[in-house]
């Protein structure tokens, strides 16, 4: 992929001044009335000046991804401005940590999600070293049929046992078997759930309403994997580890 990037960057490197070039070939300035460069002459002194400067590359790749960054970022805030009840605040998001706390962290998830098991006791950590942290899990279902079904007894336990369903979230994200509906069920059961009541409970339409609605705001963040976090006015991506989300909790404290 970076020497996609790199190919691309030198193509447009060479487009450049190829331009300027030629532009320069044309001016009608008498310090510049001799300059006849036609393409190719102007392509091979590009390639060959970027052969033997190929760090030039490096430079304009690094500055294209910092632009690129910082446009993302723009983009992001303003998404998480219009949308910020919905991210923060859902009715229907499991909170662990401080339901009352004054700082606040979103993680978009799915259970068979391998980095989101391992990014679980991140979020252990972070609960217990931080007392005023509130976690918002934000159930985002993207592996498979497998995982949609699971999310969908998530939803429905929830329905019936709020209280619990931070020990069925780490039940079932911390298991090493595969999410599936009878797994997610299983572990609903085990927590005290009536099946019967469950199985009614996971009908509600409106629980693949909540997905669409959730599906629509990572397309608007830019979210395309899990884990997924909003910490403030930012969006990380990946299982970061707990010291970079600690640090990120940080710089966000002035805007929540």
């Amino acid at each position: 992929m970076k020497k996609a990037h790199l190919l691309s960057t030198a193509g447009a490197a060479i487009a450049l001044a190829a331009f300027a070039v030629g532009f320069t070939a044309s001016d009608t300035r008498p310090a510049f009335a001799d300059t006849k460069l036609d393409r190719a002459q102007v392509e091979e002194i590009v390639r060959d000046y970027l052969l033997k400067n190929p760090e030039i590359l490096l430079e304009v790749q690094d500055a294209l991804e910092t632009k690129q960054k910082e446009a993302q970022k723009l983009a992001s805030l303003g998404v998480i401005k219009e949308n910020k009840d919905e991210i923060f605040n859902a009715s229907y998001d499991a909170v662990v940590g401080n339901p009352n706390g004054k700082i606040t962290i979103v993680e978009f998830y799915d259970y068979n999600c391998g980095y989101c098991k391992r990014a679980m006791t991140d979020m252990s950590e972070l609960t217990k070293a931080n007392p005023d942290l509130r976690f918002v899990l934000k159930e985002f279902p993207i592996l498979g049929p497998d995982s949609q079904k699971a999310h969908i007894v998530s939803q429905a336990f929830q329905k019936l046992m709020p209280e619990k369903a931070g020990e069925f979230h780490l039940e079932l994200l911390g298991s090493q078997t595969r999410a599936t509906e009878d797994t997610a069920i299983k572990v609903a059961v085990e927590l005290g759930a009536d099946e019967t009541k469950l199985r009614e409970a996971m009908k509600d339409p409106a629980i693949m309403e909540r997905f669409a609605k959730t599906y629509d705001l990572a397309n608007k963040l830019a979210i395309t994997g899990t884990p997924s976090y909003v910490i403030g006015n930012e969006v990380v991506f990946g299982a970061l580890g707990a010291d970079v989300l600690t640090e990120k909790i940080k710089a966000a404290k002035p805007t929540l």
